[in-house]
């Protein structure tokens, strides 16, 4: 059995057991956390949400939360003197699924 849920914008598709790398969610480690916006349930029955599945969860245990490796961005203007560095890490939230609630 599989879901597709929506989180932090994206949409994920997850399945028990799984560790994903999601957008930064409130939570401590070792916390369980619910994921309510559930669009597809698959397995031997399918059940399509419009948007969302009624009844349908999942729950997951934050792992650990963290940021992603950084990311350089450098603005460069020939002739003018104008150069500029900039640096972004993205926070994430891991999840280990524990089970889909259908």
């Amino acid at each position: 059995m599989y879901a597709i849920i929506e989180t932090g914008g994206k949409q994920v598709k997850v399945e028990v057991g799984d560790r994903v790398y999601v957008e930064k969610l409130d939570g401590q480690p070792g916390s369980e956390l619910s994921i309510d916006k559930v669009l597809f349930v698959g397995g031997d029955a399918n059940k399509v949400g419009t948007p969302y599945v009624e009844g349908a969860s999942v729950t997951c245990k934050v792992e650990k939360q963290g940021k992603a490796k950084k990311i350089d961005i450098y603005k460069y203007k020939s002739k003018a003197n104008e150069r500029k560095h900039i640096g972004h890490r993205q926070p994430y939230t891991c999840l280990v699924v524990k089970s889909i609630n259908a």
